[in-house]
């Protein structure tokens, strides 16, 4: 870094730029209408400087941040953005990371209208685009049963709504009104963000902007190559596995060889040897892949540290075009953005703790327990989908136990609050708790899973993409393994519960008790206490 940046100047842009990523969440969480949206926070914003590189982030859900760079490079290379335009796309194979995931990009003209200053983007989950399965996130076997398919377009044109593009987008889709204001609000979120980025250059000119643009891509470099200094050099191989991919029975591995050179400051990721693409949904596009990777290097980085492109750069990335972790068309790939990411990390951090045993916990969940509702409300008359990631046990590691009943890693989510749960669906709540005894025991033990039972008020089709209910989250250290999660079904008047697959999705009938249970973390550290 340059003796002559101002580090407070730097500090002050890096704080402002985070804080504007931050109110586009709040404006977006405040004014949507879907429950998954605005109780669960299934949703991220990002800041992007004038060449499209990410500068700062909200700190919203990993697993749409890492991959949103390329979200925001595919719209800027499809369409030519003016001032006022919004556009929209959630392509996997066009820089997306799955269907549900809705990207809006805009661009932010402040000295010039030739080029823009900054980007600024909004990604949300929507609880229903489309395809085969009420709530779009099914055991799909190609992307076109998945939902609609949007590629990079205008949603909005000088500050007009493109009323054809939207009406397309609703008529292909369950729940047309909630996914209009969803919509809506992500479109609010990108124009306060335009609006906070504007009032900031007023204060900048435009050679300094630009400078702290790049200085603050380099503090995140900076971070990174310092920390890669304090490993060790070496190659270290991991394997981890899938239980399935919904379709067959046989497992899907994913495999890494991590090798550190603190020379020079580098890191490689190399998934050679994991399995190729599967029939079933569980595909990862690279940009899913490059995000578990962002994800695991912010982690090893001090509280604070700018979260920017620059942290990538140390990094070379290496994937196998046809694998499971950089899937192709027509690949299905609902649950490689919430499954498979899931399993990447968990993968590179157990080549990490090979490097890193002091630093690197047990292995959490492993899942994101997706569970998707949809039928007819019988108090509206009216299509509903209800979806929902259930959290489970975070892996206890080198200090501290693992807390309960918490989304890890990739996601950043909240677990449905009952009230809003009953007051929007045709469900009911009969069962919400810790799932005892289901972390791993050692030195620090696994945080416990969740049971949530849910009783159908309403002939319902009930989807499932879980993992973990066979290959468990695996202990660190000498600490034992948590539990695996489960799935179970009672039907109509009936108290014994049967087990469902994790991948699949059935109709059930009114008065059916669907219970999960979620797995525990991985205990850490051989030394068990009582």
């Amino acid at each position: 870094m340059s003796d002559a940046i101002d580090p407070v100047a730097l500090a002050v842009f890096q704080n402002a730029m985070t804080s504007i990523a931050e109110e586009m969440g709040a404006v977006l969480r405040r004014s949507s209408i879907s429950p998954n949206i605005k109780e669960r926070r299934d949703y991220s914003c990002a800041i992007f400087d004038g060449q499209a590189r990410v500068i700062a982030m909200g700190d919203h859900m990993p697993v749409h941040l890492g991959s949103m760079p390329m979200s925001v490079a595919s719209a800027i290379h499809s369409l030519t953005l003016d001032p006022g335009d919004i556009a929209i796309l959630n392509d996997p194979y066009a820089g997306g990371s799955h269907l549900p995931d809705i990207t809006m990009v805009m661009p932010v003209f402040a000295s010039t209208k030739n080029k823009a200053a900054f980007y600024v983007a909004a990604r949300a989950h929507h609880s229903d685009v489309g395809g085969m399965f009420a709530g779009s996130m099914g055991p799909a076997r190609e992307i076109f049963q998945e939902g609609i398919r949007i590629p990079p377009t205008h949603i909005v044109r000088s500050g007009a709504i493109q009323t054809e593009v939207l009406r397309l987008i609703l008529l292909n889709v369950r729940t047309p009104v909630e996914r209009e204001g969803d919509l809506a609000a992500q479109m609010g979120a990108c124009r306060i963000g335009e609006q906070r980025l504007l009032q900031m250059c007023e204060l900048l000119a435009p050679q300094q902007r630009r400078d702290l643009c790049e200085q603050l891509l380099d503090y995140s470099e900076h971070f990174v190559r310092a920390e890669l200094r304090s490993l060790p050099a070496g190659e270290y191989l991991a394997e981890d596995f899938l239980d399935n991919d919904g379709v067959s029975s046989d497992r899907v591995r994913i495999a890494v060889t991590l090798r550190i050179d603190p020379a020079a400051e580098t890191m490689e990721l190399d998934f050679t040897g994991t399995s190729s693409q599967v029939g079933g949904s569980i595909n990862a596009v690279r940009a899913i892949a490059l995000s578990a990777c962002l994800y695991v290097l912010r982690c090893l980085l001090p509280k604070g540290s700018p979260t920017t492109a620059g942290i990538l750069r140390p990094l070379k990335l290496i994937t196998q075009p046809g694998s499971v972790v950089d899937a192709e068309p027509p690949a299905a790939v609902a649950g490689g953005n919430v499954e498979t990411s899931q399993r990447i990390v968990d993968t590179i951090l157990r080549a990490l703790a090979q490097a890193a045993p002091d630093k690197i916990p047990a292995a959490s969940a492993g899942t994101m327990s997706n569970l998707t509702i949809g039928g007819v409300d019988p108090r509206t008359r009216l299509p509903f989908t209800y979806y929902e990631t259930i959290a489970g046990g975070m892996g206890g590691g080198p200090f501290r136990d693992g807390p309960s009943g918490v989304h890890t890693h990739m996601t950043n989510s909240l677990n449905t609050p009952i009230e809003a749960m009953e007051f929007t669906y045709p469900l009911r709540m009969k069962y919400y708790g810790y799932r005892r005894m289901s972390g791993g025991n050692g030195m620090f033990r696994g945080g416990n899973g969740l049971i949530r039972e849910f009783e159908l008020l309403n002939d319902s089709q009930v989807t499932l993409l879980a993992d973990r209910q066979e290959v468990p989250p695996y202990g660190l250290q000498g600490g034992s393994d948590g539990a695996p999660g489960r799935v179970t079904v009672s039907q109509p008047g009936a108290s014994v519960f049967s087990p469902i697959a994790a991948k699949s999705s059935q109709y059930l009938l009114a008065g059916t008790t669907l219970r999960v249970e979620t797995p525990g973390g991985g205990g850490w550290g051989s030394e068990l206490r009582s």
